[in-house]
């Protein structure tokens, strides 16, 4: 799978999550690892989700993984807790804030 083709997939996947309620503002990155190699970054600003496939540097938390990881993660096939805590998943930053990745899935 190449960067693109994964940006496009997660960009659909996360597109469909309803961040209306969501008032504080978030911002993540996600850099992936090996296959689709690249990094991408998700936004919720006055409750609308951005996904775009740049570095974001005003960020609260960084999510490294591989791309399988994150697309298991946003399937609801994988819990992102135990990602993280087995190692498949790291995070830098704010480990609060990249716990509201969740309201996304």
């Amino acid at each position: 799978m190449t960067y693109e083709e994964l940006f496009q997939k997660v960009k659909d996947m996360f597109s469909k999550a309803d961040v209306s309620g969501i008032k504080e503002h978030l911002a993540f990155q996600f850099n992936i690892t090996g296959e689709g190699e690249g990094a991408f970054y998700a936004e919720v600003k006055d409750g609308v989700l951005s996904i775009e496939p740049y570095e974001y540097y005003d960020r609260d938390a960084i999510f490294i993984c591989s791309a399988d990881t994150l697309l298991k993660i946003a399937a609801g096939k994988l819990d992102p807790v135990f990602a993280f805590t087995t190692g498949k998943l790291k995070v830098e930053g704010s480990l609060d804030k990249a716990l509201e990745l969740q309201k996304f899935l």
